[in-house]
């Protein structure tokens, strides 16, 4: 096996912040119930989401947000998320030993809300960041979005030899759709139901320093099937954003898993025996599954990823970064290699190989 050359960027700190808890049955039996009819199939399918508890800006028990139109969902958007967003990066910051004025490049990343002024230049105010801080909106990339945005990040670092920033901050309460996604259980609502089940809101905080001890980033692949396009789609509407979520999803990832992670591994002389850790994003069980089985990984490996969707469901963008803080937290070991890996629409797949080093 060959080792990479001393990588100048390093993820060194990795946080979130979530806004209020809410139990997932209670959910359901207080709101979601009567949207299907109280339908035990749909019932079943809620149960089998894999979350226990999640977060929302908005219980829809005490503010059903489902009529709203776009516009104000997007006000709504602005107002919390810059707290819960402010709350993770100053979070994560202080966790890397940094000052806001130390950030060379900020980048966001969201799916969930738009403004201009975007949440990158409020938050850059908020935090008292450098006047000439870099500063780089990602949007409406998915579930993925964090990898990439961290492999941006990183060739700033590497580039210019500062710190960045990188917050993805998800808020998918604010797209509750309209009683009339409900109804009698049929294909034409079940994307609806499966994404209220799943999807929930929080905001997650990495930082990068050049030269510095930490999870380098060694390498960042992408691979995307367009011909899948439309089995996951984001729409956004009169009445919020859409889901669409077709249920052969998991049949396109598991076709490709494989030779995009055998690709980008083998690129470091490493095969799949040869990672320790994996931050996969908890799409669902029946990902997670798929992943698991696919890529032959030993039971348990993914458990961290299946805990994040337990306890807080599919942020979205900022997902796989709190699987990865939780990776982090339980201890990764000097030398180990790390594979963060996460899927969203085109039907896309994106990767980082990391390596800890002291």
């Amino acid at each position: 096996m060959t080792s990479p050359t001393r990588a100048a960027a390093a993820i060194v700190a990795v946080t979130h912040a979530v806004p209020t808890g809410q139990d997932q049955d209670a959910l359901w039996s207080d709101f979601f119930a009567a949207r299907y009819d109280d339908d035990p199939r749909a019932a079943r399918l809620w149960r089998a989401a894999g979350v226990r508890r999640r977060h929302g800006v908005v219980d829809p028990r005490e503010l059903d947000v489902s009529a709203w139109g776009t516009g104000a969902r997007m006000e709504r958007f602005v107002t919390d998320a810059v707290p819960l967003g402010k709350e993770a990066t100053s979070a994560a910051l202080s966790q890397a030993g940094l000052a806001a004025t130390d950030v060379g490049l900020f980048a966001v990343a969201s799916c969930t809300g738009y403004a201009t002024p975007g949440l990158d230049i409020m938050l850059a105010r908020d935090l008292a960041m450098a006047a000439d801080v870099q500063r780089l909106g990602i949007g409406h990339m998915g579930c993925y979005a964090a990898v990439p945005g961290v492999g941006a990040a990183c060739d700033f670092v590497v580039a210019r030899g500062r710190p960045a920033v990188l917050l993805c901050c998800e808020l998918t309460s604010l797209h509750v759709q309209p009683a009339g996604a409900g109804g009698p259980l049929t294909r034409a609502n079940l994307d609806q139901l499966t994404a209220h089940s799943l999807f929930a809101d929080a905001a997650a905080a990495v930082v990068l320093r050049p030269d510095s001890a930490g999870l380098q980033v060694v390498d960042v692949a992408a691979m995307t099937d367009p011909a899948t396009a439309d089995l996951m789609t984001w729409d956004v509407t009169d009445t919020g954003f859409r889901m669409g979520l077709s249920p052969r999803v998991p049949d396109v990832l598991a076709r490709h898993v494989v030779p995009m992670v055998g690709e980008l591994l083998a690129r470091h002389g490493i095969g799949i025996d040869d990672v320790g850790y994996w931050a996969v994003h908890p799409g669902g069980p029946r990902i997670l599954d798929v992943v698991a089985d696919r890529l032959g990984l030993a039971d348990g490996a993914l458990d961290c990823a299946a805990g994040v969707l337990r306890d807080y469901g599919n942020c979205s963008s900022a997902t796989v970064l709190m699987v990865l803080e939780t990776l982090m937290q339980q201890g990764i070991g000097p030398g180990a290699w790390i594979v963060m890996l996460a899927f969203g629409p085109g039907l896309t797949l994106y990767a980082a190989l990391l390596r800890h080093t002291a």
